[in-house]
């Protein structure tokens, strides 16, 4: 504002744009405070079905333990308006279970007593315990002698000599909500992949359609491909810059936003007294007008604090647990989590009536959930876990970031602490610290600073080492980058163990619904040849070690699994033009007859289209299955080559005589 004189510049510059500021009113683009979806009477109804449920578990006269835990979340969960979310949740499980699907909790919901009682999850965060199915009779341990009610030995009741029930994994509510108990819960679940549609779909019936919208979420331009770009337009233009400059140059085009997309199983849902305008536009992902799903603008963290977002996410161990009820008739819930057959799998393969040097492993643990994979094995070998607490560490340890690597290993490898002692997951620092008469509250806030890799403020470890807190424990702080929530990992593991205990009593059931989910990574031309095949691939795998693709990482995994079934004494038929399914495995005797789509080349539409065309009638020709069934050249050949086809002519005959 050079042309002005030093008068008028003031004027214009500082003067007139702070009356205009002082003019405008105060006001925010969107909300400044949660906005959950109305259900009339749902503070009643949480409330009721708590209390319902904890008396039919622990009578009528509640356990002071019980009662205290119940009063403290329901005063934090009602007054700050979360009753909604639970209800919302209680009866998306509860149509999921009518339904005949398990769901599973992840996250730290399980750490909420409510939860439980309301049927949203079955872990169980009071102290370890048994109860009296009859006259209810408890007796709770709050001091840390055992690591979870599974670990509890079998007992009777003293007072009427029923078998007791035992339960219970000791995690703090505060986990959950905050020590305040007003943080925005986030309740996560884990739907069967078969059902997420279904269950999206009952939330558009809850709340209707015009309210309830996918998750929009951000891509972003990752390092790598900010490098690419920053290196293609410096070759372009014939420029050269030095390494500082090229870092500073990737780094401003790190994060910038590249296209939209959506959630996997992220719904928001807009209260019906409000409009999705009012808090974000709404636009289809990557721009895409031909999209049937709508999405929010912004992402969901930036409306966290203002909209409910349900967590209905897809996974596959609902699925297998589904699979498995209806191949065998049981119900997974009714499984002991204390099974020592069960057990024994997570440390020697005994169970499996399979030597280690055959199976290529020394625990039993191929194709269970959490504990199959190499690197978890590996773990196991390490700890030799005795108990389902121990297989909760593990599953902690597993998911952490610097949690088990340089940190737990060493100190169990060198015997400076037990397994049972290690930090596993974000829950054992607050309950160890109150153990050790800690304050609560410091207590929660090392835990928080320590799960988000903030490490120990000075403050804190001189207050640590007050109350006798070791030096390893205190170094073992200082290290972690990330912790796992208990409840996630109780919830896991109890899916996990339940898949463990068909592998051992029903194994053909587990071995098909294993493969199942993993039709279309089953090599049915490599498998189906026999175990000499098998182990060849798996050592071929191996010998390619860290350069093997994504695609034969996880063709190893079926291959690990389909070795052991067949050292176990059962093997696989050809696929089969009369009897495979599309994409299930089907028990024949002590064989299993792959589906159409674990043949290479065969997709899943002309697998569907092959069964749904042999359901309605039988082919009578090579060419009748490929003009009815519409599938290409390509998958005829496959279909020959693997045998599935022999004994059909290639062309309808027609008869004379007929």
């Amino acid at each position: 504002f050079y042309y002005l004189d030093e008068s008028k510049a003031l004027e214009v510059v500082v003067k007139n744009p702070n009356l205009i500021a002082d003019m405008v009113e105060k006001i925010r683009p969107i909300p400044d405070k949660l906005y959950p979806p109305e259900i009339e009477g749902a503070e009643d109804e949480i409330r009721d079905m708590t209390f319902s449920k904890a008396k039919e578990l622990y009578g009528e006269n509640l356990p002071e333990i019980v009662a205290k835990r119940i009063n403290k979340e329901l005063n934090s969960i009602i007054s700050n308006g979360y009753a909604v979310l639970y209800l919302i949740s209680q009866k998306l499980v509860k149509k999921s279970n009518e339904d005949g699907y398990l769901v599973g909790s992840r996250g730290s919901v399980g750490s909420s007593l409510v939860a439980t009682l309301t049927g949203i999850t079955e872990v169980n965060p009071l102290a370890p315990h048994y109860r009296c199915p009859s006259c209810y009779f408890t007796e709770f341990f709050e001091k840390g002698e055992y690591g979870s009610g599974a670990d509890l030995p079998e007992r009777e009741c003293p007072d009427c000599g029923t078998q007791l029930e035992k339960d219970g994994f000791d995690i703090p509510f505060e986990v959950f909500l905050g020590f305040e108990g007003d943080k925005v819960p986030d309740i996560d679940l884990n739907f069967s992949g078969e059902y997420q549609a279904s269950a999206h779909k009952y939330v558009e019936e809850l709340f209707g359609k015009d309210h309830v919208f996918r998750a929009g979420t951000i891509a972003t331009v990752a390092e790598k491909t900010a490098f690419g770009y920053v290196k293609n337009y410096l070759e372009e233009n014939n420029i050269y810059y030095n390494s500082a400059e090229l870092s500073r140059l990737i780094k401003g085009c790190t994060g910038v936003k590249r296209t939209t997309g959506q959630h996997p199983g992220g719904l928001i849902v807009v209260p019906k007294s409000k409009e999705a305008s009012d808090f974000t536009p709404l636009q289809r992902p990557a721009e895409d007008v031909k999209s049937g799903t709508v999405t929010t603008h912004f992402d969901f963290h930036s409306l966290h604090d203002y909209l409910v977002k349900l967590d209905i996410l897809g996974h596959d161990d609902p699925t297998v647990i589904k699979m498995l009820e209806d191949l065998t008739g049981l119900d997974a819930r009714k499984i002991k989590l204390d099974n020592p057959e069960v057990m024994s799998l997570f440390s020697s393969t005994k169970a499996l009536g399979v030597s280690e040097a055959e199976l290529l492993s020394k625990v039993g643990t191929y194709g269970i959930p959490e504990f199959g994979t190499k690197f978890v094995r590996q773990m196991l070998e390490d700890t030799k876990p005795q108990n389902f607490s121990d297989l909760v560490r593990i599953s902690g340890f597993s998911h952490g970031t610097d949690v088990w690597l340089n940190n737990a290993q060493y100190l169990i490898k060198s015997k400076t602490c037990h397994l049972s002692e290690a930090i596993s997951a974000r829950d054992d620092i607050m309950t160890y610290l109150i153990n050790m008469n800690l304050d609560p509250l410091v207590s929660f806030k090392i835990m928080e600073d320590v799960r988000k890799g903030k490490g120990l403020k000075k403050d804190y470890e001189d207050e640590m080492r007050k109350f006798n807190v070791p030096e390893w424990y205190i170094e073992s702080c200082n290290k972690i980058k990330y912790m796992f929530p208990k409840a996630h990992a109780v919830a896991y593991v109890m899916m996990a163990f339940r898949i463990a205990y068909f592998k051992i009593f029903h194994p053909l059931a587990f071995y098909a619904a294993f493969f199942s989910v993993r039709a279309s990574e089953f090599d049915a031309e490599i498998i189906v040849k026999g175990k000499e095949s098998v182990l060849h691939e798996i050592k071929k795998i191996q010998e390619i070690g860290n350069q093997a693709s994504q695609k034969e990482i996880r063709l190893l995994i079926v291959l690990e699994v389909a070795l052991e079934m067949y050292l176990r004494g059962f093997s696989f038929q050809i696929v089969s033009l009369d009897k495979s399914t599309a994409n299930r495995f089907i028990i024949e005797g002590n064989q299993l007859i792959p589906p159409f789509g674990s043949l290479p080349g065969i997709g899943e539409t002309a697998a569907l289209n092959i069964e749904k065309e042999r359901d309605l009638k039988e082919f009578k020709s090579i060419e009748d299955l490929r003009i009815r069934a519409k599938v290409s050249k390509t998958v005829i050949e496959t279909m020959l080559n693997h045998g599935s086809l022999e004994g059909l002519p290639e062309n309808n005959q027609l008869s004379f005589f007929a």
